[in-house]
């Protein structure tokens, strides 16, 4: 199971806050019972007060002046039954119920009322009991009610005291979890910005405004964002070296084949290895080329100091002789349409991605195909458009042609690599592509659309 600090702060402050309640609740429950239940003893405490006012001793015995009335006013209640007796030292009844339980006040002080609980037949009753001396004679006095009284209070106070608890409970609740949240919401806020940032993206998190329990995360993040910029640098410089490297001996491998094939005449077998030669070197040019474009397309490396306005329609037409000689090879009619157009841009990196585009055209266009370069401003935005009547894209891949290193036919030649360039020199140039099927539903069309200049 993930462990959550959400979770874990809610049952470290819910818990406790229970239990205190529950605690709280218990003591305002004994505290509010207690003086109700002192306050039903002092009714069975003014009887016994009452029955001692009408002892008296009549020919040496101690009877209770009774009458009939006194009796029933006594024994009045409209919840309750009531009991009373009294007895001599030796245990005799005096007067009252014959059944009156026997009284616990033996050895107690006089005229001093103790107040306990009992049994009387088929009833627990509460009993409110006194020793007392008349004239010569002790005599202990005691009177006992029902308990259907003191229980409709006892419900009364615990049916209060459970509404009260469970608002307090569900309050506490409430108050506990707003207060998680605010207190996790600095956390949040600073996940939500690492998740929304590109994945190339590796400046550092804003420290200002967070909490001082933070700012150490932030920068502990910092610091890896940090070297891992450092060590993207390092690498994106050794890629640029090695490519640069690169080129120069190439560059001279395919001069030195030119030179042999028009200088020489050769045979049948040396024309075809030169060949094979020549074109393995134009193959390794071009990756080169495409790592190097990779390497200063790094959209974590690019800088917006780079940027200037940028003609593009002038860009895609300095390129036409070449992208025409590399159609002718597979017969493809490729067609322009280029309006004039500017952007701010980096001169180098936009002709490498119209260079990818037209290039990955060519190479997935099938023989006697048709390519269409446009360049038009729409709404205010400039775009490049490609279209082929190539195989097209299936919507399920259209999001892994942007990847490095993706290719969808292993057949033709390449290094998965033009369209990742694409995708990174359109992301440092803030462009959006639009990857669509081509004209009359066959092929695909890219569409880079360039806020203008």
């Amino acid at each position: 199971m993930t462990a959550s600090i959400r979770s874990d702060l809610l049952k470290w402050l819910i818990a406790p806050l229970v239990v205190i309640n529950l605690i709280g609740a218990l003591l305002i429950y004994m505290l509010a019972w207690a003086p109700a239940q002192d306050a039903l003893d002092q009714k069975l405490a003014e009887a016994v007060y009452d029955m001692r006012a009408h002892l008296k001793v009549v020919d040496g015995t101690v009877r209770l002046d009774f009458s009939d009335q006194a009796d029933r006013m006594l024994r009045f209640n409209l919840t309750d039954s009531v009991f009373y007796a009294v007895r001599n030292q030796s245990g005799k009844l005096i007067a009252g119920d014959p059944d009156f339980p026997s009284f616990l006040v033996y050895g107690g002080k006089n005229n001093e009322v103790i107040a306990y609980m009992g049994n009387l037949r088929e009833y627990h009753i509460r009993i409110v009991a006194m020793k007392t001396v008349v004239g010569t004679e002790a005599v202990w006095i005691g009177a006992a009610e029902t308990l259907s009284a003191r229980r409709q209070i006892q419900s009364r106070i615990l049916l209060a005291l459970l509404g009260l608890e469970a608002l307090l409970v569900v309050a506490s609740l409430a108050i506990v979890w707003f207060a998680v949240t605010e207190g996790l919401f600095p956390l949040q806020t600073m996940r939500k910005r690492l998740d929304t940032r590109n994945a190339n993206d590796l400046s550092p998190t804003e420290e200002e405004g967070m909490p001082a329990e933070l700012r150490p995360l932030a920068r502990a993040i910092n610091g890896l964002l940090a070297r891992a910029q450092e060590d993207s640098r390092a690498r994106q410089s050794f890629l640029a070296d090695i490519a640069h490297q690169l080129r120069t001996p190439l560059a001279g491998i395919s001069a030195q084949l030119e030179l042999l094939q028009s200088g020489q005449r050769l045979t049948a077998e040396m024309e075809q290895s030169t060949r094979l030669i020549s074109s393995s070197v134009e193959r390794m040019i071009r990756q080169t080329n495409q790592l190097l474009s990779l390497a200063r397309a790094e959209p974590a490396q690019f800088e917006s100091k780079r940027l200037a306005p940028v003609e593009i329609d002038k860009l895609v037409t300095e390129s036409i002789q070449h992208f025409v000689q590399e159609a002718d090879k597979k017969r493809i009619d490729i067609g322009f349409d280029l309006q004039p157009a500017r952007v701010m841009g980096d001169r180098f990196l936009l002709r490498d991605l119209v260079d990818n585009l037209v290039d990955n055209a060519i190479r997935y266009s099938f023989v006697d195909g048709r390519i269409t370069v446009r360049c038009l401003e729409i709404a205010g935005d400039v775009h490049l458009i490609v279209e082929d009547s190539g195989p097209g894209i299936a919507l399920e891949d259209r999001e892994k042609v942007f990847q490095r290193f993706v290719r969808l036919d292993d057949k033709i030649n390449g290094t998965g690599l033009g369209l990742a360039i694409v995708h990174d020199i359109a992301v440092a140039h803030h462009a959006r592509i639009e990857l669509d099927t081509g004209p009359d539903g066959k092929g695909v069309r890219f569409a880079v659309c360039f806020p203008a200049a």
